[in-house]
């Protein structure tokens, strides 16, 4: 009989996570994670709906929808546009240090 308080992946999502996807995956989940995160908290703290940020950045609403969450996967144009009126750009840093 099946334990029912077991979880379908085990103890550790983190062991499991990264059974299934390699290194570089998960690198590019946590920066996709972190920009968006970025966008949605810079917005917020405008002030801004998604409405206002298409009337300052020119990209559309539904597109800003679908990159806040995370169900497109936006041209670096796109980005640039919608970063810009919140005061925000994308840098090229070292990863780890390297």
């Amino acid at each position: 009989m099946r334990n029912k308080s077991a979880s379908p992946v085990g103890d550790n999502w983190e062991d499991f996570r990264n059974t299934i996807y390699t290194k570089e995956e998960i690198m590019a989940s946590n920066l996709r994670v972190a920009l968006i995160s970025e966008i949605i908290s810079a917005r917020q703290e405008k002030g801004l709906t998604q409405k206002d940020l298409e009337s300052v950045s020119g990209v559309k609403q539904p597109v800003i929808a679908r990159l806040e969450h995370g169900t497109t996967d936006p041209q670096l144009s796109t980005l640039l546009k919608v970063l810009a009126p919140l005061g925000k750009t994308i840098a090229i840093v070292p990863i780890n240090g390297k």
